[in-house]
C-alpha cells in the first residue's frame, strides 16, 4: 500500500496531527523548526530593536534592520532553487542553519548599528532558505493529502510566534541584554545543522539544468530594497517615487523572465493566462492587504484610548484568525478547497473595509461598541487569508512539473515577502497622504485610518478575481 493509500485508510486523515505520526515526526520537527525560527526571530527583533538603538545608537539606520533582513531572506529563498547542481535540499538545510547561527553571532557581538545590519542580513539569508525549505520538502516527506496540512502547521507557528516572540524579546529589552536575544540563537542554529542529516531525508535533485538568472534576481532584490526603503521615508513624494521604481524593477524582471531560457520562476508564472501565475497573484494580493495591520496599534492607541500592551494583544487577533481558519479548512479538498480560497479572499477584503468604519472613529472613551467590531474585523482579516492559504500552497505544488518544484516552492515565501514589502509601503503612502502626519492629530488619524483600510481592500478585490479563475489542475 502506498503512502497516500495508508494515509487515506487511517481515521481522520485530514487532521494536521497526522504530520506528527512516527514516520513523519522527524521531518516535521525540522521543517516546522525552521519556520518557527524565522517567525519567532521576526517578532523578537521587533521588540528589541528600540533597545539596540538606545544602547549603541544608529537611529538613522533603524528601518534597515528589517529591510535588509527581508531582502536577504528573499535571496535565501531563491538560493534553494538556484543552488549549484549536486547540493541536495538536506545540505542546504545544514548550510542555512549554520548561516543563521553565524548571523546571530555577528549581531550579538556588534559594536555599532552597521554591524548589526550585517548580522541581520546574514540571519535573513539563513532564515529565508529555511522558510523555503519548509515548502520544498513537503512533496518528499508527506503524501499528497497532507500537503495542505503542512501549510496549516506553518500558519499555526506564525500565530504562536506572535505571542512567544514579543514575550521572549521582552526578557532581553533592557540595557545591553538585547545581545542575549541573539546569543541564545547561536547554539540553536548549530543544533539544527547537526540534526538535519539525521532527521531529514536525502532527496533526488530533479531540477532542470539551467544557468543562474542573475538579471531577474538583481531586479527583484532591487525592488524589495526600494520598496522597503519607501516604507521608512516620511515624505509622500519620495515614497511614491521609490514605489514606482520598485514596480518598474518588478516589471523589468517579469519581461526578462518571459523571454529568457534561464527562469527564476516556474514556467508560466508571469503569464496571467496560466493558472500558476494567478495562484501567485492571489498570494501576493492577499499579503499586500494583510500587512496594513502594521498601523492598527497606532490607531487603537490614538483614537480609542487603548493601552500599548492591549493594542499589541488586539493586533495579534489577525494572526490568531489566520491560525484558526487554517485548522478549520485544512481538511477541505477539491471544489471545497477552491471555494475556501475565494471565500477567504472575500472575507479579508470585507474585514479590511470594516476597519475603515470602526477603527477610523474618534473613540477617546474606548467604547466597546466601536472596539469590539474593530477587533472582529482584525480577527476576520487574518481568518480570510488563513482560510485559503494552505490550499494555494498545495495548488502551487500540483501545478508545476517535478523539475520546477524547487522554483515553485521557493517562490512562495518570495511572493509573501514581496507582498509584505509592497503592502507596508502602500500603507505608508496612503496613511501619510490621508493626513496621518499633516494635519496629524485626531482628525488626521481618523482620515488616515478611513482611507487606508478602504483603499487597502482593493488588492483584496484583485485576490478575489484571481482566485475565482483558479482550478486545481496542472497548467
Amino acid at each position: 500500500m502506498s503512502n497516500i493509500d495508508q494515509t487515506a485508510a487511517l481515521p481522520n486523515p485530514g487532521s494536521v496531527f497526522r504530520l506528527f505520526l512516527p514516520e513523519h515526526l522527524p521531518a516535521t520537527l525540522m521543517l516546522a523548526g525552521g519556520v518557527m525560527l524565522y517567525a519567532v526571530e521576526s517578532y523578537i527583533m521587533a521588540t528589541i530593536a528600540p533597545s539596540i538603538v538606545r544602547d549603541i545608537g544608529g537611529l538613522a539606520l533603524f528601518s534597515w534592520v528589517t529591510s535588509l533582513f527581508v531582502a536577504a531572506a528573499v535571496l535565501g529563498s531563491i538560493f534553494v532553487a538556484m543552488r549549484p547542481r549536486g547540493i541536495g535540499l538536506r545540505t542546504v538545510y545544514v548550510i542555512a542553519a549554520l548561516v543563521f547561527g553565524v548571523g546571530s553571532l555577528i549581531a550579538a557581538a556588534a559594536p555599532s548599528m552597521p554591524v548589526v545590519l550585517i548580522g541581520r542580513a546574514v540571519q535573513g539569508l539563513g532564515t529565508g532558505a529555511l522558510a523555503a525549505l519548509g515548502y520544498a520538502f513537503i512533496r518528499f516527506v508527506y503524501p499528497e493529502p497532507l500537503w495542505p496540512k503542512a501549510s496549516t502547521l506553518y500558519a499555526a507557528i506564525w500565530g504562536v510566534a506572535t505571542v512567544i516572540g514579543p514575550t521572549l524579546g521582552g526578557f532581553f529589552s533592557s540595557g545591553s541584554h538585547w545581545r542575549y536575544a541573539f546569543i541564545v540563537l547561536v547554539p540553536l542554529g548549530l543544533l539544527m545543522a547537526a540534526l538535519a542529516p539525521r532527521l531529514l531525508p536525502e532527496v533526488e535533485d530533479d531540477r532542470e539544468q539551467t544557468k543562474t538568472p542573475v538579471a531577474q534576481i538583481g531586479l527583484l532584490l532591487a525592488a524589495v530594497l526600494m520598496v522597503s526603503a519607501a516604507g521608512a521615508i516620511e515624505t509622500t513624494g519620495a515614497k511614491a517615487t521609490l514605489i514606482a521604481a520598485a514596480v518598474a524593477a518588478v516589471a523589468g524582471m517579469f519581461l526578462i523572465e518571459r523571454r529568457s531560457a534561464n527562469r527564476l520562476l516556474p514556467s508560466g508564472a508571469v503569464s496571467l493566462s496560466r493558472p500558476i501565475a494567478r495562484v501567485y497573484l492571489t498570494m501576493f494580493a492577499l499579503t499586500v492587504v494583510l500587512v496594513s495591520d502594521v498601523f492598527i496599534p497606532y490607531f487603537l492607541q490614538t483614537l480609542h484610548g487603548v493601552t500599548p500592551l492591549l493594542s499589541g494583544y488586539l493586533v495579534a487577533l489577525v494572526a490568531l484568525g489566520w491560525t484558526f481558519a487554517a485548522f478549520l479548512s485544512g481538511s477541505l479538498t477539491g471544489g471545497r478547497a477552491h471555494a475556501a480560497i475565494v471565500i477567504g479572499a472575500l472575507i479579508e477584503a470585507a474585514a479590511t473595509a470594516l476597519l475603515a468604519v470602526f477603527l477610523g472613529s474618534d473613540n477617546p472613551e474606548g467604547h466597546l461598541l466601536l472596539i469590539v467590531p474593530a477587533a472582529i474585523g482584525m480577527f476576520m482579516m487574518g481568518f480570510g487569508i488563513g482560510l485559503g492559504w494552505a490550499h494555494l500552497v498545495a495548488m502551487v505544488l500540483r501545478l508545476v512539473a517535478d523539475n520546477e518544484q524547487d522554483k515553485a516552492s521557493s517562490a512562495i515565501p518570495t511572493m509573501s515577502s514581496l507582498g509584505g514589502a509592497f503592502g507596508a509601503a502602500f500603507s505608508g503612502v496612503i496613511a501619510n497622504g490621508a493626513g496621518l502626519v499633516d494635519p496629524g492629530g485626531i482628525a488626521g488619524s481618523i482620515s488616515a485610518a478611513h482611507w487606508l483600510y478602504l483603499l487597502m481592500a482593493l488588492p483584496g478585490i484583485v485576490a478575489i478575481a484571481a482566485a475565482m479563475t483558479l482550478r486545481d489542475r496542472r497548467n
